[in-house]
């Protein structure tokens, strides 16, 4: 019982620790960080195939500084005087809070007494800093708000394929936590409202913000490998990219051809747009009605802000990722699939098939579960996918090509190209664990043996009676293979053949052809025999008869020998009562006269299952060596025409 389980279950086994061993070895690879860059242009697909966020209304309004408002101005950057106008108008209008994303670290006359003076008084205004690190210079604010709540870094973060897809939301480098351009904003915002970040109840060490609870980024989310993740970090979400942003130039606010509804009770945000300043940054998705991705600072800002406020008022989740262990059972399940589905793929168009449906499940779940929130792996599992059916098929074909190898040295010199082919297409059958394996059947069994041999081999030298003797076995093996015998074994001058192996029959009806197609092959070795000996008579060489006997019944199928040396055969009482009818008589029988060189011998068993075919003469009962009760037989009488083979 337990090795009949353990037959069944290993195949299986293997299948599945080759899919693990592939997931293991992409899981390898991709910890070095090589699959990084593809899994984030898988995302980045991803981002740009998703539909525009539409927002009901417009919680930002941008006053940007355009090349013609710096024409105008006749100067970059605009001077203090021109920032105070701007932000005494803006304030007339009384937005939620002002955001100046532009550094004003030092003074630019005329008129920064008055800045300065402007600044401290109106908390709802926010000015920018730069924390810098490593290559990237620190830009303090000004003077004025150093250390004051209104200043927020406008550190990004760029990707090294140079995009940017996180924002940083805290730092914290020991002596204060420093807060980001675009949260400062937002709070403000949000603090008309009454809602204000706070901790996570189940996380603490998460922030919540109104409705929603912002887990940060880890340096292994989607896919990301060993990132850099100090402070908060946040994944970006662009859908609102795609939308018109409501924007007005900064010649439109100092002439007053501002609608005041765009302005009021917003976030107003002051950036630089002018492709003369360098303020751009590269997004995955593109923006626009030319379908641009270069993102000037202060939109992107916008956008980081915008997606606070969605979260915090709408209840818009932040896009989430799997788990280490998640991921890791994700990608080794597809490898596991892959290594079952593998090993069943024999075919170049099944091969493909499987391979092009496993590639668009995967492709089909990254883009469901990425439009449900979340980031899902799409390059491990796809890896994994391809390499376990690869080595799936790779293992079956070798397998099978092992396999072949056996039952084509066991069979194809002793059946016909046919045969072959279908012991080959039914395989299962006859292969267990790669071997040919012993399994009962029914099947008819012919023995022959020439008469007169003994005296033939003392008048010939050993090499003329070789040659004389192959010339009848090669001859008697054709006519067996031609009608679908498998040539068992020679012994000397006898030969041992069976019509019905290694394929079980299913039904009587195919047992009664194999016993027909049998004595039918008993004829044809007759008239082989007598064509032979008219030969060898003419070349003055020595004839022959033969004696055959043909019996049907249960047998043992399979293999004797050891792995080296491993030989096909048949085994039981069948096998012993068709070689006892050859033997049988011997010299005792009156053979019929004429040019009779060969006497068939069948059984009652053979007899009733060929059905008057053949013109059969009883013999009575004989007694067999071996056997206790004697054995009804018939001796098969050739007719004037030669029998065909029953296909």
């Amino acid at each position: 019982m337990y090795s009949a389980l353990k037959n069944s279950y290993a195949p299986l086994v293997i299948r599945l620790g080759i899919g693990l061993l592939c997931g293991l070895a992409i899981l390898g690879i991709g910890s070095t960080g090589l699959l990084q860059q593809l899994e984030l242009n898988v995302y980045d697909g991803l981002l740009r195939s998703r539909p525009v966020v539409t927002v009901s209304h417009s919680r930002i309004t941008y006053i940007t500084i355009s090349e013609e408002d710096i024409r105008r101005q006749g100067r970059w950057p605009i001077t203090d005087k021109t920032l105070v106008q701007a932000l005494r108008l803006l304030l007339s209008y009384q937005p939620r809070a002002i955001g100046i994303d532009f550094y004003r670290d030092i003074e630019v006359p005329p008129g920064h007494k008055e800045l300065m003076a402007l600044l401290p008084k109106h908390p709802q205004i926010i000015v920018i800093s730069q924390l810098g690190g490593g290559t990237v210079a620190r830009i303090p604010p000004p003077s004025i708000l150093q250390g004051s709540p209104q200043v927020g870094f406008n550190d990004i973060l760029v990707d090294p394929d140079g995009l940017i897809r996180r924002a940083l939301l805290f730092q914290d480098d020991g002596d204060e936590v420093a807060s980001a351009f675009a949260l400062k904003l937002a709070t403000l915002y949000l603090a008309q409202d009454g809602i204000v970040p706070e901790q996570d109840p189940v996380m603490p060490e998460w922030i919540r913000l109104g409705r929603t609870t912002l887990p940060p980024f880890t340096a292994s989310d989607g896919g990301y490998v060993n990132a850099d993740d100090a402070g908060y970090q946040i994944l970006l979400d662009f859908g609102a990219a795609g939308q018109a942003l409501e924007a007005f130039s900064l010649t439109d606010l100092l002439d007053g051809r501002i609608d005041p509804r765009a302005l009021t009770n917003r976030i107003v945000m002051i950036g630089v747009t002018a492709e003369s300043v360098p303020d751009v940054f590269q997004i995955p998705v593109r923006y626009g009605v030319q379908g641009r991705d270069q993102f000037p600072g202060v939109f992107l800002h916008g956008i980081i802000t915008e997606q606070l406020l969605a979260a915090a008022m709408d209840g818009r989740r932040p896009l989430r990722v799997m788990g280490e262990t998640e991921e890791i059972a994700w990608t080794l399940v597809w490898g596991m699939l892959g290594g079952v589905l593998g090993s069943w793929t024999r075919s170049v168009w099944r091969f493909s098939l499987i391979t092009l449906a496993g590639l668009l499940l995967i492709t089909l779940s990254t883009v469901l579960f990425f439009f449900s929130g979340w980031w899902v792996p799409e390059i491990p599992p796809t890896f994994t996918w391809f390499l376990a059916i690869a080595i799936g098929v790779a293992s079956t074909l070798a397998r099978e090509q092992k396999d072949r190898t056996v039952l084509m040295q066991l069979f194809s010199q002793h059946v016909s190209r046919e045969v072959a082919d279908k012991i080959w297409q039914e395989r299962d059958q006859v292969l267990e664990g790669g071997l040919p394996q012993p399994h009962e059947l029914v099947a008819t069994v012919l023995f022959s043996d020439f008469k007169g041999f003994t005296s033939v081999s003392e008048t010939m030298s050993p090499k003329d009676l070789m040659s004389w003797l192959n010339a009848y076995l090669d001859a008697m093996t054709q006519v067996i293979i031609n009608h679908g015998g498998v040539i068992d074994d020679y012994a000397g001058d006898a030969i041992k053949a069976d019509f019905g192996v290694p394929l079980r029959r299913e039904t009587d009806e195919e047992v009664a052809r194999d016993a027909v197609n049998a004595v039918t092959c008993a004829l044809a070795m007759e008239q082989t025999m007598l064509r032979l000996n008219d030969e060898h008579a003419r070349k003055g060489l020595p004839t022959v008869g033969m004696r055959i006997g043909i019996h049907t019944g249960p047998l043992i199928a399979g293999c004797l020998g050891s792995a080296q040396r491993m030989k096909y055969t048949t085994i039981g009482d069948t096998v012993n009562t068709a070689a006892h009818l050859e033997n049988f008589g011997r010299g005792t029988i009156v053979e019929p006269q004429g040019r009779r060189p060969c006497r068939i011998l069948i059984s009652e068993v053979t007899a009733q299952l060929v059905d008057n075919r053949f013109q059969l003469e009883s013999i009575g009962e004989v007694a067999l060596k071996g056997k206790a009760q004697a054995l009804s037989a018939f001796r098969v009488v050739p007719p004037d025409g030669t029998e065909k083979r029953v296909e």
